[in-house]
């Protein structure tokens, strides 16, 4: 078989693929963001009932203008200065308006070792 050159066996152009993989690219990822946040929202009760702390990693002005109830906030800014807020016992559940900035504080907390530490994705999702 030859080196990849954009055709595939049957002689026709694989333009789309070859066009298009970045949109799938970004698709793939904010489906993966979507089921990840329904997941977590589904293991939301359990988590609770563990004792978890639901960390708001927006600026506290976002969660001034609106929050979920339990939430504590800490700006992902002033994350690493004032991890020692943060129990270490029991799973941290990490929300934003995105989930964008909720993973990088997940990837923080992780190398930080605490553990289980979930995103939530957006805040709002503490309420369901």
């Amino acid at each position: 078989m030859a080196a990849f050159d954009g055709i595939d066996e049957s002689g026709r152009p694989m333009d789309f693929l070859n066009n298009y993989w970045p949109l799938l690219a970004l698709a793939l990822w904010f489906g993966y963001k979507w089921w990840n946040a329904r997941r977590v929202v589904a293991l939301l009760p359990a988590l609770k009932q563990q004792g978890a702390t639901l960390l708001d990693v927006r600026s506290a002005a976002e969660f001034a203008r609106a929050s979920a109830p339990g939430t504590v906030n800490i700006p992902l800014q002033e994350l690493a200065a004032r991890l020692v807020e943060i129990p270490r016992n029991a799973p941290v559940v990490v929300g934003c308006a995105s989930g964008t900035r909720s993973g990088m504080a997940k990837m923080l907390l992780k190398k930080k070792g605490f553990a289980p530490v979930h995103n939530i994705g957006g805040w709002s999702n503490f309420m369901k």
